[in-house]
């Protein structure tokens, strides 16, 4: 499957009764595509995944299916409990979706052999990329094993070990050449150059859901942007757990259109800290 350039992350619009905005969620979507993203990840990390039912779930896919149009591969959010995993593998096939972002199951955990046996169940439905973050942990030789298995395409790395993912790199490339790496670091951009290093060139922009001008500025080689725009926001961002995706919905609404909040456990911005991201929007797009 061909995944190129910026990747991008929807967040999942609440109207003011709480429920899913179906409207505003495609809205979203359409405007994200006119920016040519390479590739469109609904209802995962950004998209609030832990947070929908799965029948919101598998709306949310059904929703952004229809507003990408088979104009980039689509992939759902899928993971947690082995059998919520699968009812949303075979909604998001349904829906239309390419592939899913498989996250890391809720808790319980076991020896590899069990976590091939979760992904292999679920790759039998669509391809997946396996998520590492968390709880998993791969080394090389399991991340080879589940390169070997039918429907597995590819791992996102969550961690940030970059000599954990060069040795990963390096072993499953050698196989498997055609087998997708992606740096999913929240605010992927400011750690780039250190996995480009290592051969991985794909990442998930987060900023690319807000603000797509100042994340394509960035893949085309402005890197004034990392001191002036991607080291305060990442700033910003650890100053709250969670903001990782607040600032992302705020910064959508801040650009006009109205997402709604998080749902707990995650909190929005203070005025304080929306300010600040608002300061950072404007300079960021100033730059670009």
């Amino acid at each position: 499957m061909n995944l190129s350039g910026v990747l991008f992350f929807p967040v999942t619009p609440f109207d003011a009764a709480g429920g899913l905005a179906d409207d505003v969620l495609a809205e979203h979507v359409r405007t994200g595509m006119e920016h040519g993203p390479g590739g469109v990840f609904a209802a995962c990390g950004t998209g609030e995944f832990s947070a929908l039912s799965e029948a919101e779930h598998a709306r949310v896919v059904r929703v952004a299916a229809d507003a990408v149009g088979g104009r980039a591969p689509l992939f759902a959010g899928a993971g947690g409990p082995l059998g919520a995993a699968l009812n949303q593998a075979r909604a998001a096939r349904e829906a239309g979706a390419d592939g899913l972002l498989l996250m890391p199951p809720y808790l319980a955990q076991g020896p590899g052999h069990g976590f091939a046996a979760y992904v292999r169940a679920v790759a039998a439905e669509l391809p997946v990329i396996v998520y590492q973050r968390g709880p998993v942990a791969l080394e090389p030789d399991a991340v080879l094993e589940l390169a070997a298995t039918p429907g597995v395409i590819g791992l996102k790395d969550g961690l940030g070990d970059i000599d954990r993912m060069q040795r990963t790199v390096l072993a499953v490339r050698e196989r498997f050449p055609d087998f997708l790496f992606f740096n999913g670091l929240p605010t992927a951009e400011l750690t780039m150059p250190a996995y480009r290093g290592i051969g991985v060139e794909l990442y998930s922009s987060a900023v690319f859901a807000f603000a797509p001008e100042i994340a394509l500025a960035y893949l085309n080689g402005d890197e004034r942007l990392l001191t002036e725009f991607y080291a305060p926001l990442v700033r910003l961002r650890g100053k709250v757990p969670g903001y990782a995706v607040s600032l992302v919905k705020a910064g959508v609404r801040l650009r006009g259109l109205d997402v709604g909040p998080v749902r707990p456990p995650l909190v929005d911005l203070t005025d304080e800290h929306l300010a600040e991201l608002d300061s950072l929007i404007k300079t960021g797009l100033t730059s670009v």
